[in-house]
């Protein structure tokens, strides 16, 4: 007869999710979906705030990337004072958004998805884990680490603390950059160097051991999107928005944020609280587009940086051509880490960075305003209306998670029916769908929404376990 089966919940990913993979009688997978089982709403609590609030509750959204969410709200911030920040400020956001790329990219990669490539996908899954990895591979383990604090030690020293910094603000940022810590920083960079390079090293020779899951995870045509600069070059801050479609043919190019709502919109499935957002022009659900690590790779004409080319290149080459499989986000990470670093140097070596002049003042000047960054798992747009005090009126954030959504279920239906179909289920077959989620590295608190009213029971239990008030909303 039909079954569900469930795994629940989804290990080694940032939030709470479920997958629920349907079998028929005989034993023949028929869907597959990727349920967000938290809800948020952050665009709701957004109205009513004064809009210079709006970056620093926003960074509120995660403890992951709230860096990301600091710089795509602060942008849309600038919109409404209708100001052009400072060069060194832009420049100081450019560094603390990088550092934000690496330590999220170590997280995901080390912690998160390593144990798989390191202990093996069918390695006992009490031991497939940052511990595994520590006593198989102590090197691995410790680079994760040293890693990830590089990029985490840049954010403090730049925003006075990890998590949740309130440095970036809207009109730049709030104090400048200092000779000593400038000096602090460019210290730590030559061994962020020889990390990133030394996992490149032992990673590239290994995606030849992957070909089955490459051929598995989530490996289909779609389109791509990411941010990139005049020159078509990797952009994590600014520029304009550019599609690909499987082949590398673009589709749209340089399109300015202001104009991101012709090509996207957001559907709604009442299975899930995450959106799904698609490109207008072809459809729900026919306009699945792919973000992150990956997409930037595909869509770039270039890294930027001499040693991320090259690495870029490899990879590119490896393919030759766009890559569509999903299992790749994980080499792009490394890539990107290393291209942070690059930028990170070159930015902090520009001697504009010390200047003191580092935020414009102004009052609100316009009622709506815009902001796009690269997060590290893909584009993030924040969009703001504000009414004439620059009080927020309406919110609509477009988190990077969720333009992944498509993809990433028809990821875990695909790798189901390859590992699951008519065969005896084992845990490994299990830890294979749940890696194709892990290689999209989801941040759930950050995308969940809800459309219309969401079903309600609160009660107001006293001292003595009484309950005094109760409110329901079906």
């Amino acid at each position: 007869m039909p079954r569900t089966i469930t795994i629940d919940p989804v290990t080694r990913i940032e939030g709470h999710s479920k997958i629920t993979i349907h079998v028929d009688d005989h034993g023949v997978v028929t869907d597959a979906r990727f349920h967000t089982t938290q809800f948020r709403g952050f665009e709701k609590l957004c109205e009513g705030r004064p809009f210079y609030e709006m970056p620093s509750l926003m960074a509120r959204t995660c403890g992951i990337c709230p860096v990301s969410h600091l710089i795509a709200s602060s942008k849309a911030c600038d919109q409404i004072l209708a100001v052009k920040i400072p060069p060194a400020a832009e420049k100081l956001r450019r560094i603390i958004n990088l550092a934000q790329i690496i330590q999220s990219h170590a997280l995901s990669f080390f912690h998160l998805s390593s144990p798989d490539f390191l202990l093996g996908l069918d390695f006992d899954p009490a031991r497939r884990n940052l511990f595994g990895v520590l006593e198989a591979n102590p090197q691995a383990a410790r680079d994760g680490i040293a890693m990830r604090k590089f990029g985490q030690r840049i954010i403090e020293m730049l925003g006075g603390k990890r998590i949740h910094p309130a440095w970036v603000v809207p009109g730049g940022v709030n104090e400048p950059l200092t000779e000593e810590r400038r000096t602090a920083i460019l210290a730590m960079i030559p061994e962020a160097y020889e990390i990133a390079e030394r996992t490149l090293a032992w990673f590239e020779p290994m995606v030849e051991h992957h070909r089955e899951e490459i051929l598995t995870f989530a490996n289909f045509p779609t389109m791509f999107l990411a941010l990139v600069n005049d020159r078509g070059q990797l952009d994590f801050y600014d520029g304009g928005l550019r599609f690909v479609d499987a082949a590398g043919n673009i589709v749209a190019d340089h399109v300015p944020p202001a104009e991101y709502a012709e090509h996207i919109a957001e559907a709604v499935e009442p299975w899930t609280f995450m959106k799904f957002p698609y490109h207008q022009a072809f459809g729900y659900p026919q306009g699945i587009y792919r973000v992150g690590p990956l997409a930037r790779l595909n869509v770039i004409s270039a890294m930027g940086t001499p040693r991320a080319d090259d690495a870029w290149r490899r990879m590119m080459q490896d393919e030759r051509g766009p890559v569509l499989s999903s299992f790749h986000y994980h080499w792009a990470r490394l890539i990107e880490i290393l291209a942070g670093v690059e930028r990170i140097e070159r930015l902090l070596r520009d001697p504009e960075i010390l200047s003191r002049h580092v935020r414009a003042h102004a009052e609100p000047n316009r009622h709506e305003g815009i902001g796009i960054s690269e997060a590290p798992r893909g584009t993030l747009i924040h969009h703001y209306w504000v009414d004439d005090e620059g009080l927020v009126t309406r919110a609509n954030l477009i988190i990077a998670t969720g333009h992944n959504n498509l993809a990433m279920n028809r990821g875990i239906l695909q790798a189901a029916k390859h590992y699951l179909d008519g065969r005896k289920i084992t845990e490994g077959a299990l830890n294979r769908v749940e890696a194709v989620i892990r290689a999209f590295d989801p941040c759930l608190s950050c995308s969940t929404h809800a459309a219309g009213q969401m079903a309600l029971d609160v009660s107001l239990v006293g001292p003595g376990g009484e309950i005094i008030d109760r409110v329901q909303r079906d």
